[in-house]
């Protein structure tokens, strides 16, 4: 699934979205100060970059976090990841979008 992104030039771009799938033992349980302050690291390193890069949303079970991005490439995508100091198990291109809608078409 591809979304446009609105770049400084105000054009627009199609962006492809991906997961990052990252193992962080105890993840969560982290509290909400914790996911508080990391998520404030989080876009204070995507403002400083100069990437197209956004980040849609993380989720967060037990031990691993699936974080889903919208950027150009993979490449990008792990730039990221590594200057947030993050763990990318595996990253991986999403190819459809699907949900309740879905069945209703």
């Amino acid at each position: 699934m591809v979304r446009p992104i609105t770049l400084n030039q105000g054009t627009k771009k199609i962006m492809p979205k991906y997961v990052v799938e990252s193992e962080m033992l105890g993840v969560g349980r982290l509290s909400a100060a914790e996911f508080h302050a990391a998520a404030q690291h989080s876009v204070s390193v995507l403002n400083e970059m100069e990437l197209d890069i956004e980040w849609v949303q993380s989720l967060v079970t037990a031990d691993k976090m699936y974080a889903i991005y919208a950027a150009p490439d993979e490449k990008t995508v792990l730039a990221y990841v590594r200057q947030v100091g993050l763990s990318a198990n595996r990253v991986s291109e999403v190819t459809t979008t699907i949900g309740p809608t879905t069945a209703e078409q």
